[in-house]
């Protein structure tokens, strides 16, 4: 592979596969995932499946399949190494071949996982004990402490410091990671000191960053509440959601997302059980939020303090969903309140008919705006017509455009063509479809026994399976070469504790494309019903096992004949006691 694991995976993830292809050839919605007629074959109806969450593609015709880089070169005719340059620059991540790269951010997730340690221990300890109580009178509970690996750091000023250096860390990748800072005249001491802290996961549960939260905020005036790691080489602020890693099952599951804004009002809605929420860590959202999201759900619901004073720049940054073809409602909480404080003072199901009751963007902003603008002015009228025709400008369906038109001329006494005629005027409109080229070659479909399509897809389901059979059964259990390969990679990635994405996966398999679209078809099987694996686990690995022996043995009744008829007496003799032995070990496993 010319390219690192680590340049591979993070070009994956600031690319969005819906987006990429949606470029190429028109994508409808269906379901979760999006269909479109097959680019690489000619077909009357849609068999081309692409999966958001996944970000892999597979057709069921012609049995292509892959992620961004699989459907670049297929797509462009390019190698591999041109779709990743490609991909790259699209991305904006300047790319480097070497291995230091990669060994640096496995230095610089330990050493922040260190640094979780470090805090955490401090929050148990006699130190700690004004965090704890803190902790405790904000109703966060030991449990989801630990979940989320809340930490204190103290006030001294070089705790952390001296803690890294005695483990031979330098400081100048420290104060690369965030974790110190520089005095004017020389040496270090720690970012965070007096506060609780809150590391930040990324989607694999890697500790990025850090938010930090001071305990007594009359202590100082001059003291930030709240302080977050800086631009790491891990963390780069706007580009991360706090919580995603515990809730995106949840929000798959609800095909919804609740947004929040900081640590506590994430915390104390998922500990009383609102699952499906993350927090955007400020207030702005930003692109790179917001194609994270769609890759779970297309249908967002932001929930506000009530006494936001960057109530309309913020409103105006939720125009990001739009842009990505996404339904977003607001939860206006009352004067007062957060979600944090709303939930301890009324409970969980109090914020959840609040949700229920949420209001879409457009009834929530006009609102706003007609609360802050006299709509009977000229002058107002302007105003709220500019700042609603910015939202409508990102709609990409006409009706819904139109719709909204409607409704903006009767709120404010505006004819809807002149409204249209403001719109045209403030946005360019720009749509061209590729001419698609479908002389090709279809993928070769790789011919894998049931058995072992069925464990791959089990495996690629859960990871904790993927444990459970390696303990159970080896690569060479399967007697198909591709599937092997798979199998031996999938129970590396598992030994090395590294999480598996499918079109991460793929990565391995670059010149491989025949592996590919098994990869993705199995990944986009439909879900097998959790009562029924346990006992398709257990036939598979009895099935898998038989088979293997079976086909041992038929290899072994050829040897035998050969022997017999070359008069090979000292061969036959081991030939047939091998035979026996398996035979045994079949009528075990039988009876």
């Amino acid at each position: 592979m010319a390219y690192s694991e680590k340049i591979l995976e993070e070009i994956l993830n600031r690319i969005d596969i819906v987006e990429l292809i949606s470029s190429y050839i028109p994508l409808k919605r269906a379901g979760r995932n999006f269909k479109a007629l097959c680019p690489f074959h000619q077909e009357k109806t849609p068999s081309f499946m692409v999966s958001p969450q996944k970000q892999i593609y597979h057709c069921f015709g012609c049995h292509s399949g892959g992620n961004a880089f699989s459907f670049l070169m297929r797509y462009e005719h390019i190698e591999f190494n041109e779709a990743v340059r490609m991909l790259a620059k699209k991305a904006g991540i300047t790319l480097q071949q070497t291995q230091d790269r990669d060994n640096s951010f496995l230095i610089y997730y330990k050493i922040n996982q260190l640094t979780a340690d470090f805090y955490q221990n401090l929050l148990n300890s006699p130190e700690g004990s004004k965090a704890v109580e803190y902790l405790r009178n904000r109703k966060i509970n030991e449990s989801i402490q630990k979940l989320l690996k809340i930490g204190f750091a103290s006030s001294r000023w070089d705790a952390l410091l001296q803690y890294l250096r005695e483990r031979d860390y330098s400081v100048s990748v420290l104060e690369k990671l965030g974790l110190i800072l520089s005095k004017e005249n020389g040496g270090y001491y720690d970012r965070f000191r007096n506060r609780i802290i809150f590391p930040i996961f990324d989607i694999k549960s890697r500790i990025i960053g850090f938010g930090a939260r001071i305990i007594q905020e009359d202590v100082d005036k001059d003291q930030a509440k709240y302080l977050n790691s800086p631009t790491t080489p891990l963390y780069t602020k706007g580009e991360h959601l706090y919580g995603l890693n515990l809730a995106k099952e949840h929000i798959i599951r609800n095909d919804s997302v609740i947004v929040v804004e900081g640590y506590f009002d994430f915390i104390v809605p998922f500990q009383a059980g609102l699952k499906n929420i993350v927090a955007s860590l400020g207030t702005a959202f930003t692109p790179e939020q917001a194609r994270t999201i769609k890759r779970y759900t297309h249908n967002v619901i932001m929930v506000y303090d009530g006494d936001n004073a960057g109530q309309l720049a913020t409103l105006r940054s939720l125009d990001t969903f739009l842009e990505e073809d996404m339904v977003v409602k607001i939860v206006d909480m009352p004067a007062g309140f957060d979600p944090d404080l709303y939930v301890r003072t009324y409970g969980i199901e109090a914020l959840n008919n609040l949700i229920i009751n949420s209001r879409n963007i457009f009834d929530y902003k006009l609102a706003v705006l007609k609360s802050m603008y006299d709509r009977d002015s000229p002058e107002g009228k302007t105003r709220i017509a500019s700042e609603m025709l910015t939202t409508i400008s990102k709609l990409t369906q006409p009706i819904s455009r139109a719709t909204y038109i409607k409704m903006l001329s009767e709120e404010i006494d505006i004819r809807e063509d002149a409204l249209l005629l403001q719109l045209k005027r403030a946005e360019a409109y720009t749509s061209c479809l590729e001419k698609v080229d479908f002389n090709f070659k279809s993928s070769e479909k790789v011919d894998v026994h049931p058995t072992e399509k069925l464990l791959i897809r089990l495996m690629l389901e859960e990871e904790d399976i993927i444990k459970r059979l390696k303990e159970m059964i080896t690569p060479e259990d399967f007697q198909n070469e591709k599937t092997s390969q798979i199998v031996s990679i999938l129970f590396d990635l598992v030994s090395q504790g590294k999480k598996i994405m499918v079109n991460n996966l793929l990565n391995y398999f670059p010149q491989q494309d025949n592996i590919l679209p098994l990869l993705c078809e199995l990944s986009l099987s439909p879900s097998i019903d959790d009562n029924d694996k346990e006992k398709i686990i257990e036939d598979c690995v009895y099935r898998l096992k038989e088979r293997k022996i079976k086909i041992q043995r038929e290899n072994l009744h050829r040897e035998i004949k050969l022997a017999q008829r070359v008069g090979d007496t000292e061969r036959l003799n081991i030939l047939i006691k091998e035979f026996c032995r398996l035979s045994r070990s079949m009528f075990k496993k039988e009876r």
